[in-house]
C-alpha cells in the first residue's frame, strides 16, 4: 500500500510540474483580436494584460464616439475570451476526469 502511495505522489508531483510549465507558457503567449473589419486591434498577454490598442484613423469620428467605444470593447472582450479559451483548453488536460467545479485547475 505504501508503494502505491509513493508512486501516486510522484505522479502528482510530475503533473504539478507540467501544470506550472503550461501556465508559464500561457503567460508568455500573445493574443490579438480585431473589430470593425480590422479598424481596431487589441493585443494582450497570457497574463490577461492589455499590451496594445491600435485604432485606425478612419474609425475616429468625433460625432460617433459611441461606435469607437463599442469597437474597442468588442475587440477587448474577444481577446480576453481567446485567453480564457486557450487557458481552459491547455489546463483542462490536467483536470480531465477529476470532476472539479468549473474554473478550478
Amino acid at each position: 500500500m505504501k508503494g502505491n502511495m509513493n508512486n501516486m505522489m510522484k505522479q502528482m508531483q510530475k503533473m504539478q510540474k507540467k501544470m506550472e510549465q503550461a501556465q508559464e507558457e500561457l503567460q508568455e503567449m500573445t493574443f490579438e483580436a480585431t473589430s470593425g473589419g480590422g479598424m481596431v486591434k487589441v493585443t494582450a498577454s497570457g497574463k490577461r494584460e492589455i499590451t496594445d490598442v491600435q485604432v485606425s484613423e478612419d474609425v475616429v469620428d468625433p460625432d460617433d464616439v459611441d461606435m469607437l467605444q463599442d469597437l474597442i470593447l468588442t475587440a477587448t472582450n474577444d481577446v480576453l475570451q481567446q485567453i480564457e479559451d486557450k487557458t481552459n483548453d491547455t489546463m483542462g488536460q490536467f483536470t480531465k476526469g477529476m470532476n472539479l467545479p468549473g474554473g478550478m485547475f
